[in-house]
């Protein structure tokens, strides 16, 4: 499959490249840019961009004018990325149709497994992964769970999570086990968040809820 582009564009070159070595690690192709106009200009130059990941405050033409020149033409996912925490600034972001809102400073982690989101729900992110066991088919590709034919709305945690307790099947996973795999970053909250997304994953998937089995004192363990 070809590589997803996707453009950084951050007047700081020790910010881009600490994005750009996060994102190539996870097998994307990255283009850079370390202002506005330049941003723009590789935008219409290269014309299949998947994502941006777009500062704020940058020289030439700042981050919101670089949105508003791209939004007139195309809906690309942005990814705004801001020093301040201002709330009128974030609603200024989404009233110009930027995707997610990211504060710096922030982890390369967490920003990467946003972009991976962002792109499943755009269906760019593909693979062949199609999970079955006890009447749920989960395809990864599609970010679709079923259960006897019929669609289970899951939020993106409760999707990753079933995926990994599918496919782990019969082997007993401790919370922070778990908390590693499925969040994906080093987790400074209570281990027991686990608790309450099996709990709601349990309720969507009604009786097949019934497959995720409690480990008392450890974790769980998925089972058909």
């Amino acid at each position: 499959m070809e590589k997803l582009k996707i453009l950084v564009v951050d007047d700081e070159s020790r910010m881009r490249k600490l994005v750009r070595d996060f994102l190539v690690k996870q097998n994307y192709e990255v283009l850079e840019a370390g202002d506005g106009e330049q941003a723009v200009d590789l935008f219409f130059q290269e014309k299949d961009i998947a994502l941006i990941i777009l500062d704020v405050m940058m020289p030439k033409m700042d981050g919101w004018q670089v949105c508003r020149e791209i939004r007139a033409y195309s809906k690309v996912p942005i990814i705004m990325l801001t020093a301040k925490s201002d709330e009128r600034d974030e609603l200024q972001g989404f009233d110009l149709g930027v995707d997610e809102y990211v504060t710096k400073p922030f982890s390369p982690k967490i920003l990467v497994a946003r972009v991976e989101a962002i792109l499943r729900r755009s269906n760019l992110l593909t693979s062949e992964d199609v999970i079955l066991a006890g009447g749920i088919e989960l395809n990864k590709s599609a970010h679709l769970v079923r259960i006897d034919g019929q669609d289970v709305d899951l939020s993106f945690k409760e999707f990753e999570l079933l995926a990994y307790f599918m496919e782990n099947q019969g082997i007993a996973l401790s919370r922070e086990k778990i908390l590693n795999n499925v969040w994906n970053y080093d987790y400074f909250g209570d281990a027991r968040t686990i608790d309450t997304h099996v709990k709601k994953l349990r309720s969507k998937l009604g009786v097949k809820g019934e497959l995720i089995k409690t480990i008392w004192g450890m974790g769980y363990k998925f089972e058909v």
